[in-house]
């Protein structure tokens, strides 16, 4: 006999595996301090990345400007600045990459957990079905 709850419940799964359930199971499987370092250092490692190919593009492209009238103590306040730039834009970014992963994992371990009571819900419909 068909049951429209366990129908429902089926499709609302099916949705789910075919959709978000892969990533959900891969993030969950991770502690989320795990989770959020690990993205958190992949995230610095890229800014790191942009930031001097930004810098270098920046230095190729005024480097006749640069070297006209540069002097011990221009180059320190500028190398200075340069470097301060970096560590905010570094700080910045770890801070919201880490607070974003942490949001993330959270999310995805509440829907798994969703999954998981959905599946025992399906099993004793099953098991309710069979007596």
């Amino acid at each position: 006999m068909l049951d429209k709850n366990r129908i429902r419940l089926m499709a609302k799964m099916a949705k789910y595996e075919k959709s978000q359930a892969a990533e959900d199971l891969k993030i969950s499987s991770y502690y989320k301090k795990d989770y959020a370092s690990l993205n958190t250092l992949i995230t610095a490692i890229w800014v790191t990345v942009g930031y001097a190919l930004l810098a270098g593009l920046i230095i190729i492209s005024n480097i006749d400007a640069l070297m006209k009238n540069l002097t011990i103590a221009k180059f320190i306040i500028v190398v200075s600045i340069a470097v301060g730039i970096y560590i905010v834009l570094l700080v910045v970014y770890c801070v919201y990459a880490g607070s974003f992963y942490k949001s993330k994992h959270n999310r995805a371990k509440q829907r798994v957990k969703r999954y998981y009571r959905s599946l025992a819900r399906l099993g004793k419909m099953y098991v309710k079905e069979k007596k």
